[in-house]
C-alpha cells in the first residue's frame, strides 16, 4: 500500500489518478487550492487527505508536505499534476503571461519536488511522476509558451532520474495527448490578451478555433489514462517517458522521423566541426 501525493487533484486527470490509487488500496493526499471543490467521493474516503495548497505559494509547500507525512508516515509517489494552458502566438504573449504560466507549470513543480525529496531520501526511495504533455516534445503553432513549459518539465524529469538514482528515487514524465477533461475550459486555459490581426488565418490562430471544436470531445479517456499511469507507476522500474494516448504516440513517431531526417542530412558536416588535432 503506497502513499500518493497528487497536486491539482480536484478534477480531471489528477482526480482520476487519485481514484485509481484508492481503487488499488493506496492512501492519497490531494493538494488542491480549495478543498471544498474536491469531488464528494474523494472527500468521503478515510484514505484521502485533502491539503489546501496553491503550488505557486512557495512558502506554503513545506507545511503541506509535513501534513501528509504526519498523516500517512511518508510519501511514496509524488504526482506533479497542477498546471494550466496558455494559447497564443509567441509574439502575442506578454512577459507577465509567460512568467505566470511558468510559475505554475515549472516553478510550482520544482518547489513541490524540492520539498518532497528529503522525505524520499530519508525513506531510501520514491517515485516522481510529472504530468507533461504531447506539447512537451513537439512545439506547435499557438502553443509555443505552453510547449516551452512542458519541454522544461521533460528536461527536469530526465535530470532528476540521473541525479536521484543513487538514492533509489525514480522519475518519469507522462506526456498525454488530448484527453476529455476540463483542460480546454476557461478555468484551465488562458488566451493571450493581445491578439495580433496579422496572425488571423495562420496556424497560430487556427489553434484557437480548434479549442472550441475539441473541448469535451477529445480523443483520450482520462479514466483509462489514469489507470495506465497507476499501472506503470506500480512497477518496480519506471520508464523515463510515458507517452499517453493514440495521438501522442503518433505525433512522437512523426517527431522521431523528423529528427532522424535532420540528423542524417547534416551528420557528416556536424561531426566534422571537431578540432583537427
Amino acid at each position: 500500500m503506497s502513499v500518493w501525493f497528487i497536486t491539482g487533484a480536484s478534477r480531471g486527470l489528477g482526480a482520476e489518478i487519485a481514484r485509481a490509487a484508492l481503487a488499488a488500496g493506496d492512501r492519497v493526499a490531494v493538494a488542491v487550492r480549495d478543498p471544498r471543490r474536491l469531488p464528494e467521493d474523494l472527500k468521503d474516503s478515510d484514505r484521502v487527505l485533502a491539503v489546501a495548497l496553491d503550488v505557486t505559494s512557495t512558502a506554503d509547500i513545506p507545511a503541506a508536505v509535513d501534513a501528509v507525512v504526519a498523516r500517512f508516515g511518508g510519501i511514496d509517489v509524488l504526482v506533479n499534476n497542477a498546471g494550466r494552458g496558455l494559447l497564443g502566438a509567441v509574439e502575442e504573449i506578454t512577459d507577465a503571461e509567460a512568467r505566470s504560466l511558468f510559475d505554475l507549470n515549472v516553478f510550482g513543480l520544482i518547489n513541490v519536488t524540492r520539498a518532497v525529496l528529503p522525505v524520499m531520501r530519508a525513506a531510501g526511495g520514491g517515485k516522481l511522476v510529472h504530468i507533461g504533455s504531447r506539447s512537451g516534445f513537439e512545439g506547435e503553432p499557438g502553443v509555443g509558451l505552453y510547449s516551452a513549459s512542458k519541454f522544461a518539465v521533460a528536461g527536469i524529469s530526465e535530470a532528476l532520474s540521473a541525479e536521484l538514482a543513487p538514492f533509489g528515487i525514480q522519475s518519469v514524465v507522462v506526456e498525454p495527448g488530448v484527453f476529455r477533461t476540463d483542460f480546454l475550459d476557461a478555468s484551465s486555459l488562458s488566451l493571450a490578451e493581445n491578439r495580433i490581426a496579422a496572425y488571423d488565418g495562420t496556424p497560430a490562430h487556427a489553434t484557437l478555433d480548434w479549442v472550441d471544436e475539441a473541448n469535451h470531445a477529445q480523443l483520450g479517456d482520462p479514466v483509462k489514462g489514469a489507470a495506465l499511469i497507476h499501472e506503470v507507476v506500480s512497477q518496480d522500474k519506471l520508464p523515463s517517458h510515458l507517452v499517453l494516448g493514440r495521438d501522442a504516440v503518433e505525433r512522437l513517431e512523426v517527431k522521431i522521423d523528423l529528427l532522424r531526417g535532420d540528423l542524417a542530412a547534416w551528420r557528416e558536416k556536424s561531426v566534422a566541426t571537431a578540432h583537427a588535432d
